[in-house]
């Protein structure tokens, strides 16, 4: 299993509680990415949003910034929002960003969470769907092809013209990034994409069938099981003790859910609610290290197998020492004993924290 890092590079303070200043946060998000690298970690992803509160509207510019400072880590968008954009650019971009990093730049291309990107585009949020559909379609077809021939209804026509440059990996690893819409997993396995599953609340297990029908589905089409990835991003963080971790992680997590749930019509986050997440199948994987690692493997299981796990932590406003101090810990600590277990075949983790306290 791959394990990392996904960030939204969400607006964050000091240890004092003040705002950190943006040039400074994107120079530390980049100090995070190089530890991230250095301890081990499989894969970064940034994010893309269109709103004051995060900064990663252009989420290219900061991996190919990380890629300069980086030699192994994996690079990837977390998600793209490709709805939004032209995809003969995107894959230029990725491309471009595939030789800076020789060879580790991935694309997860999804219809993302919020809607700002449609006005500010001049996008039409009616064709919502429309729009994600053949622009997928488009970017595949550029993904296979140097010149392209292809025609559809939110983009001129492309005749036969050179998409350039190429990137150094064939293909270009692109994932479908999904929420909870049917449809979106069937879309997976029948186009042989892995798939990327954001599992941010609920019980991580009720996505099994969601899964299953994505296997299900690519194996119909006729691609190999082999080839037919998942991966979950999924709310996260660890520090030393189980419980500095939640007291740390939930002032933040709340805050942040209780604004957009205001947006969105739900109710605001309490702390009972939080702790329902923590237990052993709710969807937050925040605790010590070996508490964390338990929960992989167990989120691993109910899945039936997954090729890739990354931790959001930037929704919880936290300094960044912890931040870099959480990075640390699932590099050195979480990742071997997660890889350690899954190794083995057998459990390699105490099932409950008194166990471990014996």
């Amino acid at each position: 299993m791959q394990i990392g890092v996904d960030s939204f590079v969400a607006a964050t303070v000091d240890a004092a509680g003040r705002a950190i200043d943006p040039a400074k946060h994107l120079s530390e998000l980049l100090e995070a990415i190089t530890l991230a690298d250095e301890v081990g970690l499989d894969v970064f992803g940034i994010g893309e949003h269109h709103r004051r509160e995060f900064l990663d509207s252009a989420p290219t510019v900061i991996l190919a910034a990380a890629a300069a400072r980086t030699r192994r880590i994996r690079l990837t968008s977390a998600v793209t929002v490709l709805s939004a954009a032209d995809p003969v650019r995107v894959f230029q971009e990725f491309a471009t960003l595939d030789l800076l990093s020789n060879g580790r730049a991935e694309i997860v291309a999804g219809r993302g969470s919020f809607i700002e990107a449609f006005p500010l585009f001049g996008l039409d949020l009616g064709d919502y769907d429309s729009l994600f559909a053949e622009k997928l379609e488009l970017l595949l077809k550029i993904r296979e092809n140097t010149y392209v021939h292809w025609s559809g209804k939110h983009r001129a026509p492309l005749t036969g013209q050179g998409v350039y440059p190429r990137p150094l990996q064939n293909p270009l690893p692109v994932w479908l990034g999904v929420g909870g819409t049917p449809g979106s997993f069937i879309r997976a396995g029948t186009l042989e994409l892995p798939l990327m599953v954001a599992i941010i609340g609920g019980e991580p297990h009720r996505f099994r069938p969601l899964i299953d029908r994505y296997r299900w589905t690519g194996l119909r089409a006729g691609h190999a099981p082999e080839q037919l990835k998942v991966g979950v991003h999924s709310l996260g963080y660890v520090a030393d003790s189980s419980t500095t971790a939640e007291d740390e992680f939930f002032p933040g997590y709340a805050r942040s859910f209780t604004e957009i749930g205001r947006e969105r019509g739900w109710p605001p986050m309490t702390r009972a609610h939080f702790d329902a997440q923590l237990g052993p199948t709710g969807a937050l994987l925040v605790g010590d290290p070996e508490t964390v690692a338990e929960k992989v493997v167990r989120v691993n299981e109910s899945l039936g197998g997954i090729s890739r796990l990354t931790f959001q932590m930037s929704v919880a406003d936290l300094p960044h020492a912890k931040l870099m101090r959480a990075i640390e810990l699932i590099g050195t600590r979480v990742a071997p004993l997660v890889r350690r277990a899954l190794g083995s075949g057998t459990p390699a983790l105490p099932s409950t924290k008194s166990e471990r306290a014996a």
